[in-house]
């Protein structure tokens, strides 16, 4: 059997220590990655597309909830203007409860960047569409 260099050696040695403080590190640095995370909830005003040939019978709503994920140190530093919501049932074609999902306009390329995630609550809106009154 041939014999093991020096510096193979050296890094078999203890080596069930070395896998052990490695495990841990990596632990450690997941947590402080995870705890570092935060959120913030803004309010933004939504825009809603209605058809032209129904009429809406329930609430079309005028704002949304956004929740900004990400560093806490770069997501306060988020301005809620720089992003807009929109709801589109201009497609609907009968009469009954239509769903719509709010789509979120912002600079892309900036949040993925800086890893941030933003996510509309709700997700999508449901609106009760009728024939208009015809007035």
């Amino acid at each position: 059997m041939t014999k093991l260099s020096k510096n193979l050696q050296a890094f078999l040695y203890n080596w069930p220590a070395k896998v052990l403080s490695l495990v841990f590190a990596v632990l450690v640095y997941a947590f402080i990655q995870y705890t570092t995370l935060g959120a913030r909830v803004v309010t933004i005003p939504i825009s809603v597309s209605l058809p032209a040939q129904f009429e809406a019978q329930s609430l079309v709503p005028t704002s949304v909830e956004v929740s900004i994920r990400g560093n806490e140190d770069i997501i306060y530093l988020i301005d809620p203007n720089y992003i807009r919501a929109t709801v589109d049932f201009s497609a609907v074609k009968q009469e009954g409860i239509a769903t719509a999902p709010v789509i979120l306009v912002y600079d892309e390329q900036v949040f993925d960047s800086a890893e941030i995630a933003l996510l509309a609550n709700p997700t999508q809106y449901r609106i009760l569409f009728g024939v208009g009154s015809g007035t």
